[in-house]
């Protein structure tokens, strides 16, 4: 097949899914090559431990449980990822033929931005856990993009499907709903005249996805994993300032070259968006129709900007996590699906443009990468200098238990200084902030180191007066009788290193 016909034909399923298969793959193939177990990996891979039940996450326990065929989660990384990116092709390759009868190359571009989520390359440094999230996308695609003439079915499959992504994890459920407002957006575009129906069956599957979700994989879930917001102390304020950190979070995309993209994607997003609003003022029908449906058109942009973060603001314990973030897909689908609108406009194939934007967050996932790279570098050689020290000294290596204070700082990583100068957004990902985890140190064969759980113990006070057993360049040791405490150094912030 020419290039010309690749950039002005209609695709068949088979070319779209195999573009979906190449492009899904390029994108994981850093994370697969660093090969890097990211925080509770390390746990998880030592005890071939599971503990997502208790999170409400029941389904990816069975998950888990059915690929090694055991009753744990043996490390079997990456076979996981690679099912789970060929499920994503799948799930990308079946919306693509929702949004477009006849898809061209620069539709599958359109959809393809769905996966180049950069905040979602958190959630695939996960070995164990990042899989699952990407099988809880593929199911909230696979139930807005079901159909059947069966009412029946219409509304128990998404459903069922709609809960086996939520039994995978539950920020999903901002994906869904996300996805829900904008296939209204597309029926404003295409002047579909029975909107209210498809909100009427939207509500619907939510509401016995829900259902089962909660007579499945909620009923395992541990009591202290569903605090909510205090009613009484000013909820609203603190979802406010909840919403301000988030956006904080995404300004960091916006640096050098990333800020001009991104500026354009969304100026052109604008202009596409002016589209479906003069689609609104040409509907045939009452102005007090007109005005309705333009302010649900307007309440599903805000709905889908506050979905990026969705479910998470309204926890009592926010996590700000890049992870939380998958409603971000959602959101680039819209700047892409916008921009490709006025860019047909203007002519056929100016929407291959979109290019540049997905080549920017590709060259972010690569970027990520070799980060992930470096931190593996530098954990491995704190794990040797660490457990050297502690192995060989009798005292220690005999002591009953070591006590090992975490100390949080953005300045361990000194060999990625300049990428995330020069790429802020990287340093949010990467989220290792601490020098070492007790769940390390028995990969080397030491047991006798546990993570310290109150601050104010023996670390924090006990050691004044004593000689430190080790004086290393990020950690002292002591020891006081059998038990030892190891105290890291705050590392100074690294200067700009020229050579």
């Amino acid at each position: 097949m020419r290039m010309r016909d690749w950039l002005d034909r209609e695709l068949g399923a088979r070319r779209v899914g195999l573009f979906f298969v190449l492009a899904t793959f390029a994108y994981v193939l850093p994370l697969i090559l660093a090969d890097y177990p990211y925080i509770d990996d390390n746990w998880r891979s030592l005890a071939a431990g599971t503990g997502w039940a208790g999170e409400g996450r029941l389904f990816t326990q069975l998950f888990y449980n059915w690929l090694t065929f055991s009753g744990a989660a043996p490390n079997i990384f990456p076979l996981p990822l690679l099912l789970a990116t060929l499920a994503m092709a799948w799930a990308l390759t079946r919306l693509t033929f929702h949004y477009f009868a006849a898809p061209t190359l620069s539709h599958c571009l359109v959809v393809l931005g769905f996966w180049y989520n950069p905040f979602f390359l958190q959630n695939l440094s996960y070995q164990y856990d990042g899989p699952a999230m990407t099988l809880s996308l593929v199911a909230v695609i696979g139930a807005v993009t079901f159909r059947s003439a069966s009412r029946v079915q219409t509304l128990t499959v998404p459903a069922l499907l709609i809960a086996l992504g939520l039994g995978l994890y539950q920020i999903s459920i901002n994906v869904f709903v996300g996805l829900c407002c904008l296939e209204l957006l597309r029926w404003t575009n295409h002047r579909q005249p029975d909107w209210p129906q498809l909100i009427a069956w939207k509500l619907a599957q939510l509401g016995l996805s829900l259902l089962i979700y909660g007579v499945t994989a909620y009923a395992y879930m541990k009591p202290d994993r569903t605090g909510l917001l205090d009613g009484s102390a000013d909820p609203l304020l603190q979802v406010g300032i909840n919403i301000g950190r988030v956006l904080e979070k995404i300004l960091l995309l916006f640096h050098g070259g990333f800020a001009w993209v991104f500026a354009a994607l969304l100026l052109t997003a604008i202009a596409g968006s002016v589209l479906i609003g003069r689609r609104v003022i040409e509907r045939q029908t009452t102005p007090m129709q007109r005005a309705g449906f333009g302010f649900l058109c307007l309440l599903s942009v805000a709905l889908i900007l506050l979905l990026v973060p969705g479910a998470a603001l309204v926890f009592r314990d926010f996590n700000e996590g890049a992870r939380t973030l998958m409603g971000f897909s959602v959101l680039l689908l819209l700047l892409f699906y916008l921009s490709h609108l006025v860019l047909t406009r203007v002519h056929r194939r100016l929407p291959l443009l979109l290019l540049i934007p997905l080549l920017a967050m590709l060259s972010l996932s690569y970027a990520y990468g070799r980060v992930l790279v470096l931190q593996k570098t530098f954990a491995t050689a704190a794990l040797n200098a660490l457990s050297y020290d502690i192995a060989s000294r009798p005292a220690l290596r005999e002591a009953k238990r070591i006590y090992l204070s975490v100390t949080y700082s953005d300045h361990w990583l000194t060999a990625a200084a300049g990428s995330f100068r020069q790429l802020p957004a990287l340093h949010y990902l990467l989220n290792t902030d601490y020098y070492m985890l007790a769940e390390n140190l028995p990969k080397v064969g030491i047991t006798n180191v546990v993570a310290e759980r109150e601050r104010r113990n023996a670390t924090r006070v006990g050691y004044q007066g004593f000689a430190p057993v080790v004086d290393s360049l990020y950690y002292r040791i002591y020891l006081l009788g059998d038990y030892g405490f190891i105290v890291m150094k705050e590392p100074a912030p690294v200067v700009e290193l020229r050579w």
